[in-house]
């Protein structure tokens, strides 16, 4: 195991706090005395279906922690996703029944796992504890917190001052937060900056089973592909871990330039003198983001794809097709007896639009050629006449070879 100063070099990157931090170092010197790993604990909520690279900043503290010999300890919180997490919000999330939050779970610890050695990390789902609790049981957690204290955290403060509801399920949900590093014995509990609140909760809670207090290590909240507001997926501004690298590639791509330090460190692991290197003033931003994309895509679709998309997106820029074309088959009862076929519904068949209209959208904007000289498409009644080989460019990144069958 690496000693102290070592470990907390890799483990303080990236993070806005360690509540308390005297706690930590006794813990960290501990372990390394005793050979005896830390029990580090993060918790998930599948409230949706993907994760994004948002989820991945604690995600990869994580990995970290576990690198360096430590215990992954994966909280699937099936239960507190009923209630919803209240940090950072300035209203009640929406009620999610079990089927769905059944579903979303369904798919997480996939995506996780491109993140966190499964094999190596312990993965609960708090519905395991709370689904046995009876009535008392709930009692009995409320009593050790105020309403002082509930009220007293900013999000729920925020909410009360603006006349805005607070509902009494909301208060159980950092109870219940805390309750899980409770069965769990955590030693640290990673989370974002809005958290806090929540993570310090099970310090009060241990020690009803004599257990050390644990740490609270919070990470930044990851802005999005917009460059201001936090990452998430109604806001359309993520990247997912499970895109394609062309898509990740592209995505990082378009990030203005003000965020590109944090995503350099929270999302990768280049030396912070590389990394100011890149960014240093004089420099051009699109070399720092072709190496922050060819990281990023490395790290969840390995560096021979990450090279693939970068070289794709350099020919997609200077108006070049991809070296691989991907193939798109067509039936060759869609065409009409000249082998023509209205272009919205072409458009449709080779799934580059939801609906004809949504093809004739994409005509109308001028984003629709074809063949080798990019012949333009304008006219939503227009006849494309089809053959073995037909390529079809939608916008800057859809495109097909067609093969008749």
């Amino acid at each position: 195991m690496l000693d102290v100063q070592g470990q907390l070099e890799i483990l303080r990157r990236g993070v806005e706090q360690i509540v308390p931090q005297g706690d930590f170092l006794k813990k960290l010197e501990r372990s390394v005395r005793e050979n005896r790993p830390l029990r580090v604990k993060y918790g998930i909520d599948p409230t949706g279906i993907d994760v994004h690279l948002g989820h991945t900043v604690p995600l990869r503290k994580l990995r970290q922690f576990q690198d360096l010999g430590h215990t992954a300890v994966i909280i699937i919180g099936n239960y507190t996703a009923l209630v919803g997490d209240p940090s950072g919000r300035d209203e009640t999330r929406s009620a999610l029944t079990k089927e769905q939050v059944a579903e979303n779970a369904r798919d997480y610890l996939k995506q996780v796992g491109r993140i966190i050695d499964l094999d190596r990390a312990e993965v609960h789902h708090n519905g395991d504890w709370f689904g046995k609790w009876e009535f008392l049981d709930v009692l009995d957690l409320m009593r050790r917190m105020t309403l002082g204290q509930i009220s007293a955290r900013e999000d729920f403060a925020k909410r009360i001052a603006a006349e805005k509801p607070v509902y009494l399920h909301e208060c159980l949900y950092p109870l219940m937060q805390g309750w899980d590093s409770v069965e769990i014995n955590a030693d640290v509990e990673l989370g974002g900056t809005e958290q806090l609140f929540s993570l310090m909760v099970a310090r009060q809670l241990q020690p009803v089973r004599n257990q050390d207090p644990q740490v609270a290590m919070t990470m930044p909240i990851l802005v999005g592909t917009d460059g201001t507001r936090r990452m998430g997926k109604s806001l359309g501004n993520y990247i997912g871990v499970a895109e394609s690298p062309e898509d990740q590639f592209g995505k990082v791509m378009s990030v203005p330039d003000g965020p590109m330090a944090q995503y350099f460190t929270l999302l990768t692991d280049i030396p912070q003198a590389r990394i100011q290197e890149l960014l240093a003033e004089g420099t051009n931003p699109r070399d720092a983001k072709e190496a922050l994309g060819k990281a990023i895509v490395a790290q969840y679709h390995g560096q021979e794809a990450a090279d693939r998309a970068a070289e794709a997106f350099r020919r997609r820029s200077a108006g070049e097709d991809p070296l691989e074309i991907p193939v798109a088959y067509l039936a060759a009862d869609k065409l009409d007896a000249e082998g023509r076929i209205p272009a919205p519904n072409l458009i449709k068949e080779l799934g580059f639009a939801t609906s004809t209209s949504n093809a004739r959208r994409d005509i109308e904007g001028g984003g629709v050629n074809v063949g080798p000289r990019r012949e333009p498409v304008t006219d939503v009644k227009a006849l494309i006449y089809v053959s073995d080989g037909l390529v079809v460019r939608v916008g800057k990144r859809k495109i097909a070879e067609i093969r008749l069958v």
